[in-house]
């Protein structure tokens, strides 16, 4: 039997998890919180808290027999997963595929360009600094252990529970409008496809940008979800005026557009949402 085994059973992790618990998979990880540790059992995950040296070996027994590897636990002094566990898992014999969550971030600004996988990483910020870092790593790894490691650069990710939708439904959801400005998104449904894709067709330090087809200013993706909640949307803020806090404004500090070609021609990936309207209108019930 296959079994995925995610360090960081996240957002992006679950929507992968779901689908292939459904194909039969076993699934085991790790979440740093008991309540989700106990929601996901709930689910019959095999699943431990984790958040650092103590907490290793609980982590031994789930890890055991995994087939396949998902890292999705974001850098802090170097990958945690891979500084704590890079002896077991170069013994991991099951081992079969591992697959590395990034972020599009590493690219760092491109004043709007578009930036595809042949685009060098240009990184600015600390914490995507420490990104390629792990990428790298991670990348290294499965050179030397002989199994295929992938890495999918992830842009701004939404979807149920998680969106513009509910940003306008409680009333944190604000049009910020800085000129020029643009970001790419992915519905999580489509980040699980490509990985999927990614298990099917394993390439050895393949690294995938995984976003949909429109890149589209901050303030359109606010207003069209107050269109499908039929309500008013917030006023448009200036970006020099707006109260944020330092780490949203600093997403303001890079522009770049995310060209996706990679997963189709390769992984022969078709988006369910290629572009924010697609998938914000499959969060909100149609009326009537």
């Amino acid at each position: 039997m296959s079994k995925l085994f995610c360090f960081g059973l996240g957002f992006s992790a679950e929507a992968l998890s779901a689908r292939l618990k459904r194909a039969g998979w076993e699934i085991a990880g790790t979440v740093r919180s008991e309540e989700k540790a106990d929601r996901l059992r709930a689910l019959g995950y095999n699943v431990v808290q984790f958040d650092g040296p103590a907490d290793k070996a609980a982590v031994l027994e789930p890890l055991q027999g995994a087939t396949h590897l998902l890292l999705s636990i974001p850098p802090r002094d170097g990958d945690p997963a891979l500084e704590l566990f890079r002896s077991e898992l170069a013994g991991l014999q099951s081992l079969e595929w591992i697959g590395y969550l990034s972020t599009v971030g590493v690219y760092g600004d491109h004043e709007g360009a578009s930036v595809d996988e042949s685009t060098p990483p240009k990184p600015e910020k600390e914490r995507s600094i420490a990104r390629v870092e792990a990428e790298a790593a991670w990348l290294a790894l499965g050179e030397e252990i002989d199994v295929p490691t992938q890495v999918f650069r992830l842009a701004g990710i939404y979807g149920p529970g998680r969106s513009a939708v509910e940003k306008i439904k409680d009333g944190t959801a604000k049009r910020i409008v800085k000129p020029g400005q643009v970001f790419s998104r992915i519905h999580v449904e489509d980040i699980a496809t490509v990985v999927e894709a990614s298990i099917a067709r394993p390439r050895q330090g393949a690294i995938y940008n995984v976003a949909d087809d429109e890149p589209a200013p901050p303030q359109d993706v606010i207003a069209y979800a107050a269109e499908l909640l039929d309500v008013t949307p917030p006023p448009e803020v200036p970006f020099e005026e707006a109260d944020m806090s330092p780490m949203a404004r600093s997403f303001y500090s890079e522009r770049r557009r995310i060209m996706n070609d990679l997963i189709k021609s390769e992984l022969k990936v078709a988006l369910a949402y290629p572009n924010y309207r697609a998938g914000l209108r499959s969060l909100v019930p149609p009326k009537g």
